[in-house]
């Protein structure tokens, strides 16, 4: 039955009631006596705590529903409000779940459009720095190498700073070339990717041990990148805002996919908790793949933080582009 007709069943019912002890036998002294002024007060009372009830429970999902959609994150899909109520409230809430599904679909899509624009433009970047600016930077070392050559003895230190200097920049180029598009992604497979990565990210104070296990299913190009990306996006938190001294790079593989760990030994999310652009970017690249990211402060010893990744490989996902060799087989094969 609907909220509508328990309320004006309830209502009718009192009001009839009242009507038949109005026509019936029923009268009221003057002044009104004791026993009659009790009579009154208990049928008013009990008629306000039978609405009371009926109101209770049939506004409860109207609740339940208003702190479901308080609580919504579209970068934490899949939660949705329980149908539960009178018919309308049933309807609305079911509306409200269908409303969120759509909304989820619709900014995954968006979210998958925007980011292939973005890998687009790194690549394009990556690709000037590397061709342009690399090239130009290589030119202007060979000349200042002629000139080294052909300065005066009193002359040629300042010369090789500038030479020292511009070869520093180069190799800052490069590393950034690199960071922007992953060529060793493309050319050897992601496994040889997380290696180089956990070598770059490697400095005089962090050490990054890696863990890759063997036997991963095969893998699609999207989800490799979104591993590469989420690893990289992960350690260059670790790496800028954590104080860590030691980090961990897993990938292995789990019931119907892989996991990616990126474990540290900082100083972990803090009391506020709050998750900044670099982890709702992990969050919507993990939303591209269908995959799960959580992110946890431990309380051991060590203290730290850990980014899970967890990526589904079933049904579709293991079709194309998976499987591309690691360093070793890659470069056996082009032998």
């Amino acid at each position: 039955m609907s909220l509508f007709w328990r309320i004006f069943v309830l209502d009718a019912v009192g009001l009839v009631v009242a009507a038949a002890l109005l026509l019936g036998p029923v009268t009221v002294s003057t002044p009104i006596l004791p026993g009659e002024v009790l009579v009154v007060v208990a049928g008013l009372a009990a008629l306000l705590t039978v609405n009371a009830v009926v109101l209770r429970v049939g506004l409860a999902p109207l609740g339940r529903l208003g702190r479901a959609m308080a609580d919504a994150d579209l970068l934490h899909p899949g939660a949705r409000a329980v149908v539960s109520g009178p018919v309308e409230t049933a309807e609305l809430i079911t509306t409200y779940n269908a409303m969120l599904d759509r909304l989820e679909a619709e900014r995954a899509a968006s979210a998958a459009g925007a980011l292939s624009a973005q890998e687009r433009e790194r690549h394009r970047i990556a690709r000037e720095l590397h061709d342009e600016v690399g090239q130009t930077l290589t030119a202007v070392l060979l000349q200042l190498k002629r000139v080294a050559d052909r300065a005066p003895r009193d002359l040629r230190g300042e010369v090789g700073q500038a030479q020292e200097a511009t070869r520093s920049g180069l190799d800052e180029i490069r590393r950034i070339a690199r960071r922007l598009r992953p060529g060793v992604l493309d050319e050897l497979g992601l496994l040889s990717a997380l290696r180089s990565l956990a070598g770059e990210f490697t400095t005089h104070g962090l050490t990054v041990r890696h863990d890759l296990g063997t036997g991963l299913p095969p893998l699609t190009e999207e989800t490799e990148l979104v591993l590469y990306r989420v690893a990289q996006e992960a350690l260059t938190n670790t790496a800028r805002h954590s104080g860590a001294d030691r980090a961990e790079l897993r990938l292995r593989p789990v019931t119907d996919g892989v996991e990616l760990l990126v474990r540290d030994n900082g100083r972990g999310l803090g009391a506020a908790g709050g998750e900044g652009a670099g982890i709702r970017g992990m969050r919507e690249r993990a939303l591209l793949i269908g995959a799960t990211l959580t992110v946890s402060s431990r309380a051991d010893g060590d203290g730290g933080t850990d980014i899970r990744l967890r990526a589904d490989t079933r049904a579709g996902r293991t079709a194309t582009g998976g499987g591309r060799a690691d360093a070793t087989a890659a470069v056996g094969s082009r032998r």
